[in-house]
């Protein structure tokens, strides 16, 4: 199997970790996606990372439908669990984490058109959604181990992978440690593991 991907992707990053802890093989490509005319386009018609292409020649996007097949692929470490309450839970801390780093990009994006074309209002209410996400998050971890039930699931690598982000790019130079300690700690956690140390986003490895 081969992933094309990019380094500074969270949702490569999300990937990449579920292989390491299901410890399966998988060649990473990296590929440029700013290009109109990029090679994504071939395997993926939105032309987007990751996009994971299969040994038959079948290629799988976006980063939920990957996840799920690879945890599929091998019994080892379920990320998702079987029960349907558990699952959905599970999910949810996904889409929350998913949808905070889509505000966070939506602020990137902003910063960098052209000064006269920035909208700060627009960017303030990406800001303020990414916010109020990370508020429930903080909330619902609070002091637990881990985000769902008592092991680490795929709802840890989504937040630990969007935290990540925060980290490397810092939408609104928010200084999320700060206001989110709970969050902060999980992180510090998560980054004991060898899965997410040898996935930091390269800006930010030593």
């Amino acid at each position: 199997m081969k992933l094309l991907g990019s380094l500074a992707s969270p949702y490569t990053r999300k990937v990449r970790v579920v292989a390491a802890e299901k410890k399966i093989e998988c060649e990473l490509e990296l590929v440029d996606v700013n290009p109109v005319e990029n090679p994504v386009n071939a395997r993926n018609p939105l032309g987007k990372v990751p996009t994971l292409v299969l040994d038959d020649g079948t290629a799988l996007y976006d980063s939920r439908v990957i996840v799920d097949f690879l945890d599929a692929r091998s019994p080892l470490g379920r990320l998702i669990p079987d029960e349907t309450r558990d699952r959905v839970a599970v999910r949810r801390w996904e889409a929350l984490a998913d949808g905070v780093l889509d505000a966070g990009l939506l602020v990137r994006y902003e910063t960098q058109r052209k000064q006269l074309e920035r909208s700060q209002a627009w960017s303030d209410k990406q800001l303020a959604r990414m916010h109020r996400g990370m508020e429930v998050m903080a909330k619902d971890l609070a002091e637990r181990p881990w985000c769902h039930g008592e092991r680490y699931t795929l709802a840890d690598i989504a937040v630990g992978c969007c935290l990540g982000w925060l980290d490397f790019r810092r939408p609104g130079d928010v200084d999320w440690h700060a206001k989110y300690p709970s969050l902060a700690q999980h992180y510090r956690k998560l980054m004991e593991r060898a899965a997410f140390a040898d996935t930091v986003p390269q800006a930010l490895q030593k």
